[in-house]
């Protein structure tokens, strides 16, 4: 067992260069890679259970606490990434399954990951993870509304598809996991250690998967998405903290609610992209698995060494 929590110990502290191997693999041996494809929502209902094994009843009580900054973050979640998505997939020239992608990744709730980067940027974790949980349990009615109104045009959406894959994927594994929290601690407690490990091997599977059955699109327009999914990460976390300042919330929420805008979760767009598009269009979302976790961890080496006034 201490074999495995150091295991999984190394996995979270390597999550993005271990992302950005799973990326090459998927791009060296695509045929390979593309063949995992099935395995996407599964992994990913696998992940967000663990999520919910991680969430207890008083991480919603800052709910009570704190409604305005929580409003404010949630609302900035699902206004301020949709809509970026949307504008630079438009300003590259973006056009069909990458641009559905795009305004895809921006629809999803907040990443599982930016709970650590809060803690370690020295943000309000409480918020973070009050925040992460709500878009979670939001996201079934938001996340299809949203690709429909802003990418509809470009593919046909099927929002009633997509608002039943997400209670699949997310809602039902997330509950389960806070029941079995609940019911069932003693068992959760040791098996916490452990949950980094599942995550990580989770998305490099997710990531393989997605890069592998595109790699012709990756290797045609990389540079591109690459600079598109950066400027979308990077413009998330700018405006998030802006919008957190705007409102009156403090310097610890306002890191919490900027790295909560700022990261996606990148799996759970990446597993709709492939079900209900089809493989290019989960490539933001894999190309966003990468970078986000690369300038989550710059922002936290940044803020660790600011203290929160």
């Amino acid at each position: 067992m201490l074999f495995v929590r150091r295991v999984a110990a190394f996995a979270g502290r390597w999550f993005a260069l271990l992302v950005l191997a799973a990326a090459a693999v998927g791009l060296l041996a695509p045929a390979a890679s593309a063949s995992l494809a099935p395995a996407i929502t599964p992994v990913l209902g696998v992940i967000m259970f663990g999520m919910g094994l991680t969430l207890r009843a008083k991480d919603f009580a800052v709910v009570a606490r704190h409604p305005a900054a929580v409003a404010a973050g949630v609302a900035a979640q699902f206004l301020v990434m949709p809509l970026l998505g949307w504008g630079i997939g438009q300003v590259m020239g973006f056009t069909g399954a990458l641009l559905v992608g795009m305004v895809l990744v921006g629809a999803s709730p907040g990443g599982t990951a930016s709970n650590v980067v809060v803690y370690l940027s020295r943000g309000n974790v409480a918020l973070s993870v009050a925040m992460t949980s709500i878009s979670t349990l939001v996201a079934p009615l938001a996340t299809p509304f949203l690709v429909l109104w802003l990418a509809g045009s470009e593919l046909p959406v099927d929002a009633g598809g997509l608002m039943v894959s997400i209670a699949q994927v997310v809602l039902v594994p997330v509950v389960l996991g806070i029941l079995v929290r609940r019911f069932a601690s003693g068992l959760v407690t040791l098996l916490l250690p452990v949950l980094p490990l599942v995550s990580v091997a989770g998305i490099m599977v997710v990531v393989a998967a997605v890069v592998g059955a595109s790699a012709d699109t990756v290797l045609s327009s990389g540079l591109l998405l690459f600079a598109a999914v950066i400027l979308h990460n990077g413009l998330g976390l700018l405006l998030g903290y802006g919008a957190a300042r705007l409102t009156g919330v403090d310097e610890a929420g306002r890191r919490a609610i900027a790295v909560e805008v700022g990261m996606q979760n990148s799996g759970l767009a990446a597993a709709l992209a492939n079900a209900h598009f089809s493989p290019a269009a989960a490539l933001p979302a894999a190309v966003f698995s990468i970078w986000h976790n690369v300038s989550g961890a710059l922002a936290a080496s940044f803020w660790a060494r600011r203290p929160v006034e």
